[in-house]
């Protein structure tokens, strides 16, 4: 036959438990946790109070019986119950008996302070002499002899006489006094009941104040909350309301989450306005790509077709084909420039290893002979033009050494002529300043145009921008890459290029570099 199987009692999973308890809310979980400590804080006090109230009243006890023992001992009693005057005050303490005891331990006289002692009287043990002087004088607890009652009792042995006429010469005996503990008992219970009362009154007015302490400290992570929230919903601007202190746990909590949205608002606008540059460039990249092709394939198209008989028309179409070519491949020669710059600007790239930097062939330069060197561009470019070589706005032109590569900076200065040329009407001045201003090497080129606009001004070294939005050839305009260009390089000579400009004021475009001598 087989063994009965014992059933098991089945046990809570401690997974299970975990689950349950990730269920209850934080709130919860802190108001039970603080209800608890408040609770076992409470139960530990009244029963410190209890135990020490308890002492206390036993010492109090102890110190009474003791005095009404050594008295006790010193009174001879009267045989029989008949009570002494004497006595009768020693045991009119209530509850309280007197004994007196031979050596052997058998009580002679006993004088009750009531007539119903509570429990019947204590319930006494053999107390011959050597019990009585092994004690010592100790109190020490009995038993009632009915009921739940405790005593209290002191046994001394007497002084050298008898214990009464009919026992001279059989010893001294001792006295047993003995009192009842109901007195204390009491007391300390009632002391217990009170203390539960007063604790559980004051548990059920701490629950409600400490659930709105909790939700008070809590406030800020529901404000977090809502702040996810918002954040999932798209709105990137959301901060959490800084309410507690910069020096509190929230505070700093607030601080350092409100700096990582703030870091992640501007990513996400930084991506967004990427994208839209991205998107910008494409399409203008496409156009101005697109615009060169279709004439090249136009004038390939013409000449397939026989439109060119002669020669010299046959080299018109040539020369119109061999333009286009040049002004394609200077559009991409100016896209690849910018992408490198790009390239540079971004710096090491994780996990691809780092990026080189934009080759600049650096070496102690003048900005002087460039500025020479403009100035006879602008001649070239027109002849019309009245063209003067000053100091950085104005007065006389003065050398600004720098290190740099005199090749890029040249064309940052062809570009920044070129600008010059085709966004002012013909036979307006141009102005070539150079010289030190502020600590730094200057170089600027100053047109007396129509202007730009703020919005223009904000715009006009982004890539492909060109205040005329019609893209329009009749003004000469080229592909809006120049000036980024020039913001680019500059850049990367560790300068900045600033634009002065109002409607109807023309533009001063100035490049700053480091002095040479700074740089030492």
């Amino acid at each position: 036959m087989k063994a009965p199987r014992t059933l098991r009692k089945p046990r809570w999973p401690r997974g299970e438990a975990r689950r349950a308890l990730a269920r209850v809310s934080l709130r919860t979980r802190l108001l039970c946790l603080a209800t608890a400590l408040v609770a076992t804080g409470l139960l530990a006090a009244g029963i410190v109070v209890s135990i020490a109230l308890h002492d206390y009243l036993e010492g109090r006890v102890d110190a009474r019986l003791h005095t009404t023992a050594q008295i006790a001992a010193r009174v001879t009693p009267p045989p029989g119950t008949d009570h002494p005057q004497n006595v009768r005050v020693l045991s009119s303490f209530e509850d309280t008996t007197v004994s007196y005891v031979d050596d052997a331990g058998v009580a002679r006289n006993t004088f009750d302070s009531t007539t119903a002692a509570p429990g019947g009287g204590p319930q006494l043990p053999e107390l011959g002499r050597e019990a009585v002087l092994d004690r010592a004088g100790r109190p020490f607890t009995v038993p009632a002899r009915e009921g739940d009652h405790t005593w209290r009792v002191v046994a001394l042995t007497r002084p050298d006489q008898s214990i009464g006429p009919a026992d001279t010469g059989t010893g001294r005996g001792s006295v047993v006094v003995a009192t009842s503990m109901d007195e204390v008992d009491r007391t300390v219970h009632k002391t217990r009941t009170v203390s539960l009362t007063a604790g559980g009154v004051l548990l059920g007015v701490l629950a409600p104040v400490g659930l709105f302490a909790v939700r008070s400290g809590l406030r800020p992570l529901t404000r977090i909350e809502e702040t996810a929230e918002a954040i999932t919903s798209g709105d990137f601007s959301h901060r959490i309301p800084e309410t507690a202190g910069a020096q509190t746990e929230v505070g700093r909590l607030t601080t350092c989450l409100n700096r990582m949205l703030g870091q992640i608002d501007t990513a996400f606008r930084a991506r967004a306005e990427a994208e839209s540059r991205m998107r910008r460039f494409f399409a203008d990249a496409s156009h101005e790509l697109r615009t060169p092709l279709v004439g090249i394939k136009g004038y390939t198209d013409l000449y397939r077709m026989g439109a060119s008989p002669t020669r010299r028309e046959t080299d018109h179409l040539m020369t119109r084909i061999a333009q286009e070519s040049e002004r394609l491949t200077r559009l991409v020669g100016d896209m690849l420039l910018l992408a490198r710059l790009d390239e540079a600007a971004q710096g090491p790239v994780t996990g691809i290893g780092p990026v080189p930097a934009f080759p600049l062939e650096c070496a102690p330069m003048d900005l002087r002979t460039l500025a020479a060197d403009a100035l006879h561009d602008v001649r070239a470019l027109d002849a019309t033009r009245p063209v003067t070589l000053t100091g950085p706005g104005g007065g006389r032109p003065a050398t600004a050494q720098t290190l740099a590569d005199e090749e890029r900076l040249r064309q940052v200065v062809t570009n920044l002529v070129g600008n010059a040329v085709a966004h002012s009407p013909g036979g307006t001045p141009v102005r070539i300043g150079v010289g030190v201003e502020d600590g730094l090497a200057v170089l600027e080129v100053a047109d007396q145009g129509p202007g730009l606009t703020p919005e223009e001004r904000h715009r006009v070294f982004e890539r492909f921008y060109r205040a005329d939005a019609s893209r329009s050839r009749a003004t000469g305009a080229g592909a809006g890459l120049g000036l980024s260009i020039v913001h680019s390089l500059v850049a990367a000579h560790g300068g900045d290029v600033q634009v002065d400009t109002a409607p109807g004021r023309g533009c001063t475009f100035r490049v700053r570099l480091a002095l040479l001598e700074q740089m030492d």
